[in-house]
């Protein structure tokens, strides 16, 4: 039984004001575009005040999942969470996250943790130790950051989707989708996939395709399978210069007059300071979005379309590459 509970604190200063940065850490559903440790979020419960979250996230480089509890509060600019199942080595875990104002255009962002290991082990409290640190230090950094581009993150920031009815069973669709280490005998584009699942669901994932021009690019990703809820979802952890984060969602729903619908889902932020390096000094980040939408759907509907020949049983005729 752990019993001894350790205490740590962090904080960075931000040139933004106080609501702007709390706005941010509250927007949990885009942790995982805000923040480089936060793979996906689940929304279990939520009103004005409070919510219950399922959160996936790395950790010293592992892949840790747990449900925590968060109570909002805005005029005091607190979010206070408790975590209520705990993944090993944690026992425990809960905080408060800070936002104390100092000028109208500045104030400091706090971040304070207190936590029990397993069975008090010394080796676990180290390992938790460092684990907050690094991503404690990681999330005040990218939350300056942001908060720092100001406005321009409503035009560096959007999601958009595309869909594909099939009519085959949702069942073959998510056996293409989760059997991502078959793509390169299913999709010619894909020319080496290395995939590694720990038994939860979650995979990790290094892939190497062949672009238009004949060019090779790797990608990395984190995936959550969901398949209870034929869903996969996941996280970009190498990304390209273009884009600062990326995740995404594979969802399979039934269609009321028959067959089923495979969506693609995808989130962005763009790398502000990257447009004129990849796209030309005279482009801008409206070019720029148009440029990676195109992109990524164009990825995405090819591999839906393998999708849907392999569910549908039909022969496929074309390459395709895919997306994370």
């Amino acid at each position: 039984m752990s019993t001894v509970e350790q205490h740590m604190s962090h904080s960075i200063t931000v040139e933004s004001p106080a609501a702007r940065v709390y706005q941010l850490i509250s927007a949990i559903e885009s942790w995982p575009l805000y923040f480089a440790p936060n793979v996906h979020v689940e929304i279990l419960a939520r009103s004005d005040t409070e919510e219950r979250v399922r959160i996936w996230a790395t950790a010293n480089g592992e892949v840790k999942s747990w449900t925590s509890r968060r109570e909002l509060d805005p005029d005091r600019l607190t979010i206070a969470f408790r975590q209520e199942v705990s993944q090993a080595p944690v026992a425990s875990m809960g905080g408060t996250w800070r936002v104390v104002p100092v000028t109208d255009e500045r104030c400091e962002l706090w971040l304070d943790h207190g936590f029990t290991a397993v069975d008090d082990d010394p080796q676990l409290t180290e390992w938790i130790t460092k684990a907050v640190d690094r991503n404690s230090e990681s999330e005040l950094g990218a939350a300056k950051s942001l908060a720092e581009s100001g406005d321009d993150l409503a035009e560096l920031e959007f999601s958009f989707e595309d869909t594909v009815r099939i009519d085959g069973a949702a069942a073959k669709i998510m056996e293409f989708l989760d059997r991502a280490d078959l793509w390169p005998t299913r999709l010619e584009h894909v020319s080496r996939l290395e995939l590694s699942e720990d038994g939860s669901g979650v995979q990790r994932m290094s892939m190497d395709t062949r672009t238009a021009d004949g060019s090779m690019h790797t990608t990395e990703s984190v995936r959550v399978c969901l398949r209870d809820e034929d869903r996969i979802v996941y996280k970009q952890t190498l990304t390209p210069a273009l884009l600062r984060a990326h995740t995404g969602e594979w969802r399979i729903t039934r269609a009321p007059e028959g067959g089923v619908d495979v969506t693609s889902r995808h989130s962005v932020i763009i790398r502000a300071e990257a447009v004129a390096n990849v796209l030309g000094e005279k482009a801008t980040v409206a070019d720029a979005r148009s440029f990676v939408r195109q992109a990524l759907s164009r990825n995405s509907g090819m591999t839906l379309a393998c999708a849907k020949e392999f569910a549908e049983g039909r022969s496929r005729s074309g390459s395709a590459t895919a997306p994370a």
